[in-house]
């Protein structure tokens, strides 16, 4: 679904990603752990045509896709759930939801799914967004990447801020989304044991390059909670 060869990247004279290469495959979930600052955010900015490459290759479906805008990957079948949630505030949960919706057919209804994955948002549609929790918006910010029905999931840090509850219920609708077998998931995650339990392939970034990479069953046995330890 997703190949990606020897991507290089800098900020100024920063070399921030080195020689990053990777493969997102159907139906598993491919995870990116790390610390701060290695270039986790950069690599997914950078699949997703936020921020350029210098050298390498972006594939999607067989197709080259790093000259394409973001909005180009996105119509493609690539839905992206940026760190720090981005939902639209003032909008309501509805309008958050069409938004996801913003290149189909005008008057393409909001999935029905949706809301069966997150229900909670089938009861605050006139809500705006601002006003939800930071775990109802992390499940707003997916519903609306959802919305469109992507190929490729790219999820940076879904965890972050949210309470256990919500990180379980977040975690159940990923493993569900990728056991279908139609999906392909890449998820950059700090917190060990979320990735851990998601994981089938794993990577692990230290400034910039991949350091390790195996199979989530692997990831006790490799060392992988060592790595990353803050």
């Amino acid at each position: 679904m997703l190949t990606v060869k020897n991507i290089n990247q800098f900020y100024g004279g920063s070399h921030i990603l080195r020689d990053v290469s990777l493969e997102a495959r159907p139906g598993q979930v491919t995870v990116v752990l790390g610390r701060n600052g290695v270039g986790k955010t950069t690599l997914l900015k950078s699949l997703m045509g936020l921020v350029p490459i210098r050298e390498g290759s972006i594939e999607f479906d067989g197709k080259a896709i790093q000259k394409d805008t973001p909005y180009e990957r996105a119509r493609a079948g690539i839905g992206f759930v940026p760190q720090g949630r981005e939902v639209f505030a003032r909008l309501t949960v509805e309008e958050n939801l069409r938004m996801g919706l913003a290149y189909r057919k005008a008057g393409t209804p909001i999935p029905a799914e949706l809301f069966e994955l997150f229900p909670v948002l089938k009861q605050m549609l006139g809500r705006r967004g601002g006003d939800l929790s930071g775990g109802q918006q992390q499940q707003l910010a997916i519903a609306r990447a959802l919305a469109a029905s992507p190929r490729l999931l790219v999820l940076d840090e879904p965890t972050e801020g949210i309470q256990p509850s919500i990180i379980k219920d977040i975690g159940r609708v990923i493993r569900m989304l990728a056991d279908r077998g139609e999906m392909a998931i890449l998820l950059v995650e700090q917190y060990y044991d979320f990735a851990r339990e998601l994981a089938d392939e794993y990577l692990v970034m230290e400034r910039g390059e991949v350091i390790a990479r195996g199979r989530g069953k692997d990831m006790e046995a490799d060392g992988v909670r060592q790595m990353v330890a803050i």
